[in-house]
């Protein structure tokens, strides 16, 4: 089983996918996008999802520390539906800190800030994956 997993902004979206087997996830790359632009962002998806024979995506659902939804889940949940209508299966995870731990690890292998910037999302949506099928064995 392949999977696609995502790390949903407001004008980017971090992209990872699973190898065959769904055991190791890796970054493809960080799509721009218009700000909340969701329509493009699906289109995009979409042939992602036909081209690399997905079955499933796997979307970071970011809480606030106390664990309730704010604006950001909103949204999230809003492209959730967009590709649910679209016959996609979708599965959310907790994705709080996820950047904030891929940033601490970006530093620590001094990285510079320009590359971290470059590099956030991808990585985020590769953590957000890989705890995804970790959870999963």
């Amino acid at each position: 089983m392949r999977y696609l997993g995502l790390d949903l902004g407001n004008r980017t979206c971090g992209i990872a996918i699973s190898d065959a087997l769904g055991m190791i996830a890796t970054g493809v790359e960080t799509y721009r996008f218009k700000e909340k632009d969701l329509q493009n962002l699906l289109n995009y998806v979409k042939i992602m999802v036909k081209e690399r024979n997905i079955d499933q995506i796997v979307m970071g659902l970011p809480k606030n520390m106390d664990g309730s939804l704010g604006f950001q889940s909103e949204y999230v949940m809003s492209f959730k539906e967009m590709l649910e209508n679209e016959g996609m299966v979708v599965n959310l995870i907790d994705e709080r800190l996820t950047t904030v731990e891929v940033t601490k690890v970006m530093i620590s292998a001094d990285m510079s800030r320009a590359k971290r910037k470059q590099q956030v999302d991808k990585l985020a949506a590769v953590l957000i994956l890989q705890s995804y099928l970790d959870s999963k064995k």
